[in-house]
């Protein structure tokens, strides 16, 4: 069951605001004869807008607003005064959130904090019956409506925004590594799917140097098609620079479980293979010299895209050598 503090996936019905009706109005002024049109233009309804924030990390504080809409503007008047426009609804979002529509399209995207993206414009007020004065007609007895705003069923998705995402089967020692590269305390046990949620750390690295490593959770075999939990969660892996993937030497086939791996990331969302990859054979202290040797001939043989190097999150083994391999592909 999935933690219930994490949400990435809101759906809500929006209504931007409608514009404002232009004034049909004409001067009136004692000692002032035959004053003309002066009727001002409507307002433009309010916009809903979607804005980063770098302090929000889910879409929990959207979870139970299932309809949002922004103010009307306001009618224009005589006087040629312009009516108000509708109040703007602005909502504050983690960075990495998209919004889609009913069919799964996307409309809009916000990936930097402060950033404001409008997801519904607001619908256009109305001109007033002074914009209508023309030689041939003088006294315009018409005005125009305002444009009605847009509604209808949004969905917010979360992508998380790091630089790595770690990759891998439950159990393969994701989480364990996190927490050995960055000051993350994701949770940790001995029993599949430890991890419910996404969890970001940052790594330093030398020079005061940092980067983003995403814990995404276990990815089973046939995660593409709902399967555990990997469905939830490979969207995740789409805003991730460089992927991960961490194999336990203890797995009876290193290479075919990458390519399992592989398989449904690519059944997901074939553009995932086009990210940077590396391979970390995690849990190596367990292996000695002869078997270590029969394992990386074996990679040699069967994985020719992808370089890979063993490591041991309990020992700390070539944890600095992988942390200089990512940044070195972070920067290519």
């Amino acid at each position: 069951m999935a933690s219930s503090n994490f949400v990435d996936y809101v759906r809500i019905f929006f209504r931007s605001g409608n514009g404002g009706s232009g004034s049909t109005h004409l001067h009136r002024e004692k000692f002032v004869p035959m004053g003309g049109p002066d009727g001002g233009d409507g307002g433009r309804g309010g916009h809903i807008i979607l804005k980063g924030n770098k302090q929000y990390w889910t879409l929990i504080h959207l979870k139970y607003r299932k309809h949002i809409h922004a103010e009307h503007g306001e009618s224009g008047s005589g006087n040629l005064c312009h009516g108000a426009n509708g109040k703007d609804m602005i909502l504050d979002v983690p960075v990495g959130t998209v919004a889609k529509d009913e069919s799964g399209n996307i409309l809009c995207e916000v990936t930097q904090d402060g950033e404001e993206v409008i997801l519904l414009q607001g619908g256009r007020g109305g001109l007033g019956n002074a914009c209508f004065k023309s030689a041939t007609n003088r006294t315009p007895r018409y005005s125009q409506p305002g444009e009605p705003g847009i509604e209808g069923w949004y969905i917010l998705e979360l992508k998380l925004l790091a630089d790595v995402g770690l990759v891998g089967f439950p159990n393969a020692g994701k989480s364990t590594l996190l927490s050995v590269v960055s000051a993350a305390k994701p949770k940790i046990a001995d029993y599949a799917f430890t991890t419910l949620e996404p969890n970001l750390g940052i790594v330093n690295y030398r020079d005061h140097l940092s980067f983003i490593m995403a814990d995404i959770p276990g990815i089973i075999e046939g995660a593409h098609e709902g399967k555990g939990l990997g469905l939830r969660f490979l969207r995740h892996i789409e805003r991730n620079s460089i992927l991960l993937f961490l194999i336990p030497a203890d797995s009876k086939d290193i290479a075919k479980e990458y390519r399992t791996l592989l398989n449904e990331l690519k059944k997901y969302n074939p553009e995932l293979l086009d990210k940077r990859r590396i391979l970390a054979i995690s849990k190596s202290d367990m292996l000695d010299t002869e078997l270590s040797d029969e394992i990386d001939a074996d990679i040699k043989k069967r994985i020719h895209d992808t370089p890979y190097i063993f490591i041991s999150s309990a020992t700390g083994s070539k944890i600095i050598e992988l942390k200089d391999l990512i940044w070195k592909i972070l920067n290519e």
